[in-house]
C-alpha cells in the first residue's frame, strides 16, 4: 500500500459505523505481531518507546527526532496505516506543531496527536486560546499532507478534573480543524458518554489505565469510535519481565519459562509477510 491508501484506509475506519481499536506497538517487532494479529491500524506510544529505550516518558529525553525515528521504523515494518503520539508537538509555537507534522507525515504516519499539555508540571494546560492556535496550525499544515489530526485535552491526566472545560476544549479543536478528539483519563463511562455526545468528530479513548475496565462494546454503545491502550501493552511486557527476574534473583527458580512465548511462533510473526 501507497502512504495514500494508508491514509484513505484510514479515513474509512473513522468513517463506518462502530467502534475499532488502534492499538500501541512500541518497537517494529511489536509492530509485526500487532499486525500479524489482524489489527486494522496501530498507534504509536511516546511511553512504550521511551521505556525501551531507557528514558522516562518525557519531551526533554524523548526528542522528537527519536519518536519520530522509532515511528519510521514501525511504518516500515507494517502495511498498516500507522499513527503516532506526536506529545505536544515538541514546542510551545502554533510553528512548531505544524512543523512537527510535515517531519511526521514525511516519515510515513497517515496521522498524530498533538496534546494541550505544556510539560511544566507547574502550568501544565495552555491557555485556551494559544491551544487551539496550536490545533489550527497543526491542521493546516494536516491539510496540505493528508494526515488525520487527534486533538487531545489532557485536564484529568493532570489533575485538573474539569469535565466542562475538557469538553470546551474539544470543541474548540474540532472547529480548528481536528479530524479525531482525545481527552485521556475520564473518569466514566457517562464522562465518555457525556463527550462524545457533546463534540462534532470521531472520539479516541485510552484503555488499559488503572480502573478503567469497559469493554469495546460499551464503549461504541457510549459513541466511541477508537480505542487506543497507549503504553499499556508496553507496561503489561515489563509487568512480566519484571514477574520472571524477580523469580529468579528472590527464589532461584525459572517457573516463568512456561508462560513465554515459543521461539518459533515469535519467528513466524517476525518473518510473515507485512499485511
Amino acid at each position: 500500500m501507497t502512504r495514500d491508501q494508508k491514509y484513505k484506509a484510514f479515513q474509512e475506519l473513522h468513517a463506518r459505523p462502530g467502534a475499532f481499536v488502534i492499538p500501541n506497538p512500541w518497537n517494529a517487532g511489536t509492530a509485526k505481531i500487532l499486525s500479524a494479529l489482524g489489527f486494522e491500524a496501530l498507534a504509536t506510544t511516546s511511553a512504550g518507546y521511551a521505556f525501551s529505550a531507557g528514558y522516562p516518558d518525557s519531551a526533554i529525553e524523548v526528542t522528537r527526532d527519536k519518536i519520530l525515528q522509532n515511528a519510521k521504523e514501525i511504518v516500515e515494518a507494517t502495511e498498516l496505516p500507522v499513527s503516532a503520539d506526536l506529545q505536544n508537538g515538541f514546542g510551545h509555537s502554533p510553528d512548531s506543531c505544524a512543523e512537527t507534522i510535515r517531519f511526521a507525515a514525511a516519515s510515513g504516519l497517515v496521522g498524530g496527536s498533538i496534546e494541550d499539555a505544556t510539560g511544566d508540571p507547574t502550568d501544565p494546560i495552555y491557555d485556551l486560546q494559544l491551544a487551539i492556535e496550536r490545533i489550527a496550525a497543526a491542521s493546516e499544515a494536516a491539510s496540505h499532507h493528508q494526515f488525520f489530526l487527534t486533538a487531545r485535552a489532557e485536564n484529568f491526566l493532570h489533575g485538573l478534573p474539569d469535565l466542562g472545560d475538557t469538553i470546551r476544549r474539544l470543541q474548540a479543536f474540532a472547529d480548528a480543524g481536528a479530524d479525531v478528539l482525545y481527552a485521556p483519563g475520564l473518569p466514566s463511562l457517562e464522562a465518555i458518554r457525556e463527550v462524545c455526545a457533546a463534540v462534532s468528530k470521531p472520539v479516541n479513548v485510552v484503555m488499559g489505565l488503572r480502573g478503567a475496565t469497559f469493554s469495546v462494546e460499551q464503549l461504541a454503545a457510549a459513541g466511541v469510535k477508537r480505542i487506543s491502550v497507549g503504553g499499556a501493552f508496553a507496561r503489561a511486557a515489563l509487568g512480566a519481565f519484571l514477574r520472571a527476574a524477580r523469580e529468579v534473583k528472590d527464589h532461584g527458580t525459572f517457573k516463568f519459562a512456561a508462560d513465554a512465548i515459543p521461539t518459533s511462533e515469535v519467528t513466524s510473526y517476525m518473518t510473515s509477510q507485512k499485511r
